[in-house]
C-alpha cells in the first residue's frame, strides 16, 4: 500500500513498482483506490494497460477500501503473488482524511506500507512523513524525483525522523526509473 500527501508520486510510483515485480517474474494486480483526484483511475488503469497489469477499479469518488478489499479478494482468487494499492493523497493534517486512510490500510491489512514523499518538499516531506508515521506506522519510504537538482536530504531526515528506511529512490519518469536506495549515493550528493 502506498500513502503520502498530493503529487509526490504515488500512482507513477505504483506503476514501477508493478514493473519491478514484473521483472522478477511475480504475478501483480493493482488497486487504483485514489478515487478523488480527477483521472488518477484513468492513470493507474493506463500505466496497468501498459504493462500487462490487471487493475481493480470503481468510478471517482468510490469507496477505497472496498476497492483494496476486491483486489485482494481477486488476488487470492486468482493466485496472484503482489496487490498493490495506490491511494488518494491527502495533507496529514486533515484527520477525517488521515482516518479514513487507516480504514484502508485496516481493510487491506498490508504486508508492506510505504510512505511516498516528495525530494523536493524538503523540511515539508519530514514532518509529512512523521505525521503518516504516527497515523499508520509506515514499513518504509520512498523518494521521488532524486533525479531532480534536489540534493534530497530529506531523505536522510524522513529516516532519522520516523525509525523507517528509505528503500526505493524515484529517479526519472520510466517504469526503470526506480531503484534500490543507496545511502551512499545520496550523501555524496548532499556533499558535492
Amino acid at each position: 500500500m502506498l500513502v503520502g500527501v498530493n503529487g509526490t508520486g504515488k500512482t507513477t510510483t505504483t506503476a514501477k513498482l508493478a514493473h519491478r515485480l514484473l521483472s522478477q517474474g511475480r504475478s501483480v494486480i493493482a488497486a487504483a483506490g485514489d478515487t478523488f483526484r480527477a483521472g488518477a483511475i484513468q492513470q493507474l488503469e493506463q500505466h496497468c494497460e501498459n504493462l500487462g497489469v490487471r487493475c481493480i477499479s470503481s468510478q471517482r469518488g468510490g469507496d477505497s477500501a472496498a476497492i483494496a478489499r476486491d483486489a485482494i479478494a481477486s488476488a487470492k482468487a486468482k493466485n496472484i503473488d503482489v496487490v498493490l494499492v495506490d491511494t488518494a493523497g491527502r495533507m496529514q493534517n486533515k484527520t477525517n482524511l488521515m482516518n479514513e486512510l487507516a480504514k484502508v490500510r485496516r481493510v487491506a491489512d498490508p504486508h508492506l506500507t510505504l510512505f511516498v514523499g516528495d525530494s523536493l518538499a524538503g523540511n515539508d516531506a519530514v514532518e509529512q512523513a512523521r505525521m503518516f508515521q504516527s497515523m499508520l506506522q509506515f514499513d518504509g519510504a520512498v523518494l521521488t524525483k532524486l533525479d531532480t537538482d534536489a540534493k534530497g536530504g530529506a531523505g536522510l531526515s524522513i529516516a532519522f525522523a520516523t525509525g523507517r528506511p528509505i528503500v526505493f529512490a524515484g529517479m526519472g519518469q520510466g517504469y526503470e526509473d526506480l531503484t534500490p536506495f543507496d545511502p551512499d549515493w545520496l550523501i555524496e550528493e548532499i556533499f558535492e
